[in-house]
């Protein structure tokens, strides 16, 4: 099973808590309070847009840091070449 990433359950969780706030808050749009309730629910959406893409940016900083400190398997395999030239330099001491 692939594990969820922060980057989208936060911003899903928050979308969630809108969508519950918004039905709750239908009284406001009832009563005509139209910039209101709307305004709320845009100015929401944007603050949840953007912490996504900035948890998604600091997702992938991270590990680009990770792959650039550790490396990959792909990178490099060890070869007998790596070995022989460790054994001449021992031997030269």
């Amino acid at each position: 099973m692939k594990k969820l990433k922060r980057s989208t359950v936060i911003p899903l969780c928050l979308l969630i808590y809108l969508a519950v706030m918004a039905w709750m808050g239908r009284a406001r749009l009832a009563d005509g309070e139209y910039l209101y309730y709307f305004g709320v629910l845009g100015i929401s959406l944007l603050i949840i847009v953007a912490l996504y893409w900035s948890l998604r940016r600091k997702e992938k900083l991270r590990e680009q840091h990770d792959e650039d400190l550790y490396g990959t398997y792909a990178d490099k395999e060890p070869s007998d070449s790596d070995d022989e030239t460790n054994d001449t330099d021992n031997n030269n001491e």
